[in-house]
């Protein structure tokens, strides 16, 4: 991390768990531990959860993020949420193109950067996940998706809606399999992400952007993937459903 740049984001992915009751206990435990912490701390949780995440966080320091939106402001999108449902009830992160959504509901480099212009136009902050499959990696054109994903997802997005985006590096190969990428194999892939932005924007622009690692990280290796120049923070997952684990990660990032 390099605080003197960019804020150092801790993001908590729920994905598919915990009832409004169960969020609100988890809540209830987690911001106490959190309270003195040294970076910006998220909660992303299920629609469902959202008003009871929000009502128990009320006066923290921990911020409320959907874990996906739509791009259309309303319409005949049974069963999607729009930016401003979100917006209104005081949701300010959303989480965009994580490697589930395009595996198994379609999502594409496309509609990410649809989902990610309309959250930016509507005050949201987008987390916009980036990462090789396995077999990418093993064929060696990591930084070839990489690349692509990063020019199309943030196509047509301006460099100052630019430092209202947080980027997530998971590799999808380290995603609830338990693996987890060395902390030297997170910094290449996190440097190789900023070194595009600079291409795309310029230097200054890059070096604000806060790009977070987002496979398998937890309170055993934090500290270690932490400690990488260009690793600016998480997006946890099965970690953040553990109130003690996901602060020891939040401790990791305050240091």
């Amino acid at each position: 991390m390099d605080k003197a740049k960019r804020k150092a984001v801790i993001a908590g992915n729920w994905k598919m768990n915990k009832t409004p009751k169960e969020a609100t206990a988890l809540l209830n435990a987690i911001t106490p531990l959190v309270k003195d912490a040294d970076c910006e701390v998220i909660a992303c949780v299920p629609y469902v959860d959202l008003a009871a995440a929000i009502e128990a966080t009320a006066g923290t320091n921990v911020k409320i993020g959907a874990e996906n939106c739509h791009w259309a402001e309303s319409g005949a999108f049974t069963g999607e949420i729009s930016t401003g449902m979100l917006k209104e009830i005081g949701v300010e992160y959303v989480v965009l193109g994580h490697s589930e959504r395009r595996q198994y509901f379609g999502e594409t480099d496309e509609t990410v950067n649809k989902r990610t212009k309309a959250a930016l136009a509507a005050g949201l902050k987008p987390i916009v996940c980036v990462g090789e499959l396995l077999w990418e990696r093993e064929c060696d054109i990591t930084e070839e998706v990489i690349a692509r994903q990063i020019k199309l997802d943030l196509w047509d997005v301006s460099e100052e809606e630019l430092k209202n985006v947080v980027i997530a590096y998971e590799p999808v190969w380290a995603i609830g399999t338990g693996k987890t990428a060395t902390a030297d194999q997170a910094e290449e892939v996190c440097a190789f992400i900023r070194a595009q932005l600079a291409k795309l924007y310029n230097q200054a622009a890059a070096d604000a952007v806060t790009i977070q690692y987002g496979g398998s990280m937890n309170d055993g290796n934090a500290d270690e993937l932490l400690s990488k120049t260009d690793v600016d923070g998480g997006l946890i997952g099965g970690a953040s459903l553990v109130a003690e684990k996901f602060a020891a990660i939040v401790a990791a990032a305050s240091k």
